[in-house]
C-alpha cells in the first residue's frame, strides 16, 4: 500500500529529527565541531571527504524521471495552503546541517562550517561558510538564518510552531555567525532541529510574499533549481552547474543527475502502465497485487527493466486506518477497539496481498523502538506514575493485533467486537447500531482518493456492517482529499507515519495534544492524552540511547492500548522497477535508499537505446 501525500512531509520531519548532538565539551566555552551526534562519537572525522555510501567519482549527467500518483498546485512547500510537488524542499533548499544515512543520529556541516553547543545546552551557534550562496549568487548570511526561523515560525505551516516551540530566540552575532537560545534543556534534539531548518533568502522574500501559494519557482540554494513546471502534471528540476556546495564532503558523489523530472498521474493503474511504456524511468511499487502480477513482461525477462527488492532498515512507522477521535462517536476506547477487531488482516494478506506483508504491531514497526512483550523495568518506571490513567491490561499483557483464521469469517473477533460495543452503551435496532440517547445510526465514512483502496476497504466495511455500522465509502479527488486531511474532516483515513531512528519533536505533531486542534498537523487521530504528552517529553529528554528506547517503547505501548488506529501492514523493503540505465555505489546506506547517489551509466543507456528504448 502506497504511503499517501503526508509521507513526503512526514519523511522530511523524520529527517528533521535525525538527532541532537552533544559534542563533548571539556570547558564552559562551547567547542566548535564539524558535526553533531546525539549519542556517542561521530563516525566521520573533521577531515572526511565523502560519505562511505557515495562515490565521489560518479559521473554527472543524464535524466532521472519518476511518476507519482496525485497532484500538486503550488511551489511553496512551507505553508499550509496548497499541495507542493515531491522533494522541492530538499532539492532547492539547503540547511545548516546535513544528516548522515549510515548513522542513526548524526549530522554534519552544510551551510554551517562549524557548530558549537553550549555546555549547559541552553544555546547552539553556527559559523556559516563564506562560500555559501543562493542561486542568484548572493551570500547566505546569519540574517537569512534568523529571517528563516522567524518567518517559518510566524507564517509557515503550523508544524513549524511545534518543531520550534522550545527555541526562545535566534540572533545574528555577525554576518556569518548565528546563535539559537533555548527555553529549556529537556528537548535534547533542538540543535539538530534548528540545524535542519531550510534557509530562505531574506532579500528574495522582501520582494515576494511568503505566505501565498505560487507557481513561480522560488529562490533556493540547493543542488537543483526548478527548470519547468506544469501544475498538477509535471515538474522538472535542473542540477545547478555552479552549485556552491558540490565539493563539500556531505555532497561529494551525490546529486548526479542533470535533470530530475516528476510526472503526476491521477490513477495508479495508468501510472504503472506509463512506466512500462517508457514514459519515465524509475518506479517504487507500493501495491502488492501490482508487484506480484503487473511486471511479468518481456522487458524484465530480457533485462531492459530491472526488478529488485532492497532491504529497508529504517523504522516502517505505522500504516493504519486512523480514527478521528475529535468526533464524539469515537470517544469511547471500547468503540475504537471494536473497530480494530473487525479488520481481518490474515484474510486480506492472503487474498489481496499475495502474503507479501506482515501485520503492524507498533507505531515504530521494523525497529528496536517498538514495544514488545511486557514492559521492562525501565519502561515501568516511566509508566507507573500514570497507572490510574492507563488501561490495566497495558501492565499485564503485550499488545498483539487481533488475529483470525484467514477464512474471511472472523466470527470470534466480531463476537468480541459486538460485546465491546454493547458495553459502550450502543444498541442494535432494526439492524443498525444506534446511540440509545438519540436513536441515530452509527455512521462511518472512509475517505480516500485512490480507487485502488476500495478492494481493501470493502471487505473491512462488510465486517463493520455486520456489526450494525452504516458505512460510506467516499472517493474524492486529490485536491479535495488534501483539504479535508488538513482540516480533519473525516471519520476514517488511511495514512502512514514514517518514523526516524531517533524520534524527536515531530512526535508532538504526530501525537501531542497541542497538535490535535491545529490544522495541518500530523495528529490525524486527534490524540489528546496527557500521558502521551509526558512520554513524548521523556523521549525528547532522553540522556542516552537506552533511555531513548525505554521512553519510545513506553510511548508506543500507551498509543497502542489507546486504540487510536486500526493497524495495517508493513514489508521492510523497497520494491523497485527501473529501466536498466542506472548504476549506484557498491556500498548502500543502511538507513536510507540513497537514491541521490545513483547515476546514469552511459554504456547502459546506450545499450538500452540500441534496443529501441530511449528512456529519459
Amino acid at each position: 500500500m502506497s504511503p499517501l501525500r503526508t509521507v513526503r512531509r512526514a519523511l522530511w520531519l523524520g529527517l528533521v529529527a535525525l538527532a541532537c548532538a552533544l559534542a563533548p565539551v571539556a570547558a564552559a566555552e562551547p567547542q566548535p565541531s564539524h558535526g553533531l551526534s546525539l549519542f556517542g562519537p561521530l563516525k566521520y572525522g573533521a577531515d572526511f571527504t565523502c560519505f562511505d555510501y557515495a562515490a565521489p567519482d560518479a559521473p554527472k549527467g543524464g535524466t532521472f524521471s519518476r511518476g507519482f500518483d496525485g497532484t500538486f498546485d503550488s511551489l511553496n512547500p512551507f505553508i499550509l495552503k496548497g499541495v507542493p510537488p515531491q522533494d522541492i524542499e530538499t532539492l532547492l533548499f539547503d540547511a545548516l546541517l546535513e544528516p548522515s544515512l549510515d548513522e542513526p543520529d548524526s549530522a554534519y556541516g552544510l551551510i554551517a562550517e562549524t557548530v558549537a553547543l553550549a555546555a549547559d545546552r541552553r544555546s547552539v551557534s553556527f559559523a556559516l561558510r563564506a562560500e555559501a550562496r543562493f542561486h542568484d549568487g548572493t551570500a547566505i548570511t546569519a540574517d537569512d538564518v534568523v529571517f528563516s526561523f522567524e518567518t517559518l515560525l510566524k507564517e509557515g505551516n503550523p508544524t513549524f510552531q511545534i518543531l520550534y516551540a522550545d527555541v526562545e530566540t535566534a540572533e545574528a552575532l555577525s554576518p556569518r555567525e548565528v546563535v539559537f537560545r533555548f527555553r529549556a534543556t529537556e528537548n535534547r534534539k533542538l540543535p539538530l532541529i534548528v540545524g535542519a531548518m531550510p534557509i530562505l533568502s531574506k532579500a528574495y522574500y522582501s520582494a515576494h510574499k511568503f505566505n501565498e501559494t505560487t507557481v513561480t519557482p522560488p529562490l533556493g540554494s540547493g543542488p537543483y533549481r526548478v527548470k519547468a513546471v506544469d501544475p498538477g502534471r509535471s515538474i522538472v528540476y535542473q542540477r545547478v552547474a555552479d552549485y556552491w556546495a558540490a565539493e563539500l564532503p556531505v555532497r561529494a558523489g551525490r546529486h548526479n543527475f542533470d535533470i530530475i523530472r516528476y510526472d503526476y498521474y491521477r490513477d495508479r493503474t495508468i501510472l504503472v502502465e506509463a512506466f512500462k511504456s517508457g514514459a519515465y524511468g524509475w518506479h517504487e511499487e507500493f501495491t502488492s497485487k501490482t508487484w506480484a502480477t503487473a511486471y511479468n513482461i518481456p522487458e524484465i525477462a530480457d533485462g531492459r527493466i530491472v526488478k529488485e527488492s532492497i532491504a529497508d532498515n529504517t523504522p516502517s512507522g505505522v500504516q493504519a486506518f486512523f480514527i478521528n477521535t475529535r468526533r464524539a462517536k469515537f470517544a469511547d476506547r471500547r468503540v475504537r477497539q471494536a473497530l480494530d477487531l473487525a479488520f481481518d488482516f490474515e484474510w486480506t494478506n492472503k487474498t489481496l496481498f499475495y502474503d507479501q506483508y506482515k501485520r503492524m504491531a507498533s507505531y515504530f514497526e521494523n525497529s528496536e523502538l517498538a514495544a514488545r512483550g511486557l514492559p521492562a523495568s525501565a519502561e515501568l518506571a516511566l509508566l507507573e506514575p500514570y497507572r490510574d490513567k492507563l488501561p490495566p491490561e497495558l501492565f499485564s499483557m503485550a499488545y498483539v493485533p487481533p488475529r483470525t483464521d484467514g477464512s474471511g469469517e472472523a466470527r470470534l473477533n466480531l463476537r468480541a467486537a459486538k460485546k465491546l460495543l454493547t458495553e459502550a452503551g450502543l444498541m442494535i435496532e432494526a439492524g443498525k447500531l444506534r446511540d440509545p440517547a438519540t436513536g441515530e445510526p452509527f455512521t462511518l465514512e472512509f475517505l480516500y482518493y485512490e480507487p485502488a483502496f476500495e478492494r481493501i476497504i470493502a471487505p473491512y466495511a462488510r465486517n463493520l456492517e455486520r456489526l450494525g455500522f452504516v458505512i460510506a465509502l467516499r472517493l474524492v479527488d486529490p485536491a479535495q482529499y488534501q483539504n479535508r486531511l488538513k482540516s480533519f474532516d473525516y471519520d476514517f483515513i488511511i495514512q502512514r507515519y514514517v518514523q526516524s531512528l531517533s524520534p524527536g519533536a515531530e512526535l508532538r505533531s504526530y501525537f501531542g495534544s497541542a497538535a490535535a486542534g491545529q490544522d495541518g498537523s500530523l495528529n490525524l487521530a486527534g490524540i489528546k492524552n496527557p500521558v502521551v504528552d509526558a512520554l513524548i517529553e521523556a523521549v525528547l529528554g532522553a540522556a542516552d540511547r537506552p533511555a531513548l528506547l525505554a521512553a519510545t517503547r513506553a510511548l508506543d505501548r500507551v498509543l497502542l492500548f489507546g486504540h487510536y488506529m486500526v493497524p495495517q501492514w508493513y514489508k521492510g523493503r523497497h520494491d523497485l522497477v527501473y529501466w536498466n540505465k542506472f548504476s549506484r555505489p557498491a556500498s548502500a546506506p543502511p538507513f536510507g535508499l540513497g537514491l541521490d547517489t545513483w547515476w546514469v551509466d552511459g554504456a547502459q543507456q546506450a545499450a538500452l537505446n540500441a534496443r529501441g528504448k530511449a528512456i529519459d
